[in-house]
C-alpha cells in the first residue's frame, strides 16, 4: 500500500506560511514524541531556511520517556532547541516560552542595549495533521480560540492567538508533504492517526504496528493479548488476537476488520503503555 495525503487546502497553507515569515520572529515546529523524525515535514526546512526555530515534542505523554530523552539530547547536539510538552494535560507549557526566549537571547539582548522595550515574541506554530497545535495554543492561551479535534486536519485557516503580554502565535493548517520518500514514514503517520483512516488499508497499518511492537516491545504485546509466543505467520497471529478479544464473525470466525481496528486502537490508546516509534540514530536527516 502507497501512502499519500495531500489535500488542497495544505498546497494553500505553504504558500500562506512562505508569505507570513517576514511577520514572526521565531517558529514553533510541533512535532509528535512518538515519532520525531517522521513528525517532522521536510517541506518545513526548506521554508523556514533560516528562522530561528523552537522544536516542540508533543503528547510526550503517549512516548517512551527514555527514548524522549535521546531525542531533546539528538536536537541539541544538532544545535536545535528543543522542548517536551503534553499539551493535552498542559504539563510542560513554562519550557516553550523559556525555550524561545533562550533561541532569541541574542535578538532581545540587541533591543534591549538599543534601549528598546522587547515586544511580545511573535511566533508562527507549523506542524503536521493531529499533532495538537490547537490544543497547544489553548492551552498557552487558556481558552478555547482554536479548533480542535482527534482528526486530522481540522485548522483550516491561519489565525493570530494572544498568549498574555509574552507572546503572540500564529496558527497554520497542518501540512504534510506531497510524497512519502520513505514509506516507512507513512505508516509511522497512519499507526498515530496523523492521516485519515478513510483512504488507509488498515489490515496493512496493523500489521505493521505488530511488527513494530513484535521488535521493539515484545514483553508488552504479549501481556496484552495473553500470547505465550507471538505468531510467525500474520495470519495466526489475527486469528489468535481475533478469538482473544472477542473479534468474530458468524460461525466463530475471527473478523479480520474488527480485529485490525482493534490492534490500531489499542496501539493509540495506549493499551501496551508509552511508545516511540523511532530512535535518534536511526536517522541524522535532522
Amino acid at each position: 500500500m502507497t501512502i499519500q495525503w495531500f489535500p488542497g487546502h495544505m498546497a494553500k497553507a505553504r504558500r500562506e506560511v512562505t508569505e507570513k515569515l517576514k511577520l514572526v520572529d521565531i517558529i514553533f515546529e510541533l512535532v509528535d514524541a512518538r515519532l520525531p523524525q517522521s513528525s517532522r515535514n521536510p517541506m518545513i526546512d526548506e521554508i523556514i531556511q533560516h528562522k530561528p526555530r523552537l522544536v516542540i515534542l508533543n503528547k510526550a505523554d503517549m512516548a517512551d520517556q527514555y527514548r524522549t530523552n535521546e531525542w531533546l539530547a539528538y536536537f541539541a547536539d544538532k544545535g536545535i532547541k528543543a522542548v517536551a510538552v503534553n499539551a493535552h494535560q498542559g504539563t510542560g507549557l513554562k519550557s516553550i516560552m523559556s525555550g524561545a526566549q533562550e533561541v532569541l537571547k541574542d535578538k532581545i539582548d540587541k533591543m534591549k542595549a538599543r534601549g528598546i522595550k522587547p515586544r511580545a515574541i511573535r511566533a508562527m506554530i507549523v506542524g503536521i495533521p493531529n499533532v495538537g497545535k490547537s490544543t497547544l495554543i489553548n492551552r498557552l492561551a487558556g481558552k478555547n480560540i482554536a479548533k480542535t479535534g482527534n482528526m486530522p486536519g481540522v485548522t483550516k485557516a491561519q489565525q493570530w492567538i494572544k498568549v498574555g503580554k509574552e507572546l503572540e502565535l500564529l496558527d497554520t493548517p497542518g501540512i504534510l508533504w506531497p510524497k512519502f520518500e520513505d514509506q516507512e514514514v507513512g505508516y509511522k503517520l497512519a499507526v498515530t492517526g496523523a492521516i485519515k483512516d478513510t483512504i488507509l488499508n488498515l489490515h496493512d497499518i496493523a500489521i505493521y504496528g505488530l511488527h513494530f511492537l513484535e521488535e521493539a516491545y515484545p514483553s508488552r504485546l504479549k501481556e496484552r493479548y495473553d500470547l505465550e509466543e507471538i505468531p510467525e505467520e500474520i495470519v495466526e497471529a489475527f486469528d489468535r488476537i481475533g478469538a482473544k478479544r472477542g473479534c468474530l464473525a458468524g460461525r466463530g470466525l475471527v473478523d479480520y476488520d474488527k480485529t485490525a481496528e482493534l490492534i490500531i486502537r489499542d496501539i493509540r490508546t495506549e493499551k501496551f503503555g508509552r511508545l516511540t516509534f523511532e530512535r535518534p540514530n536511526e536517522s541524522d536527516d535532522v
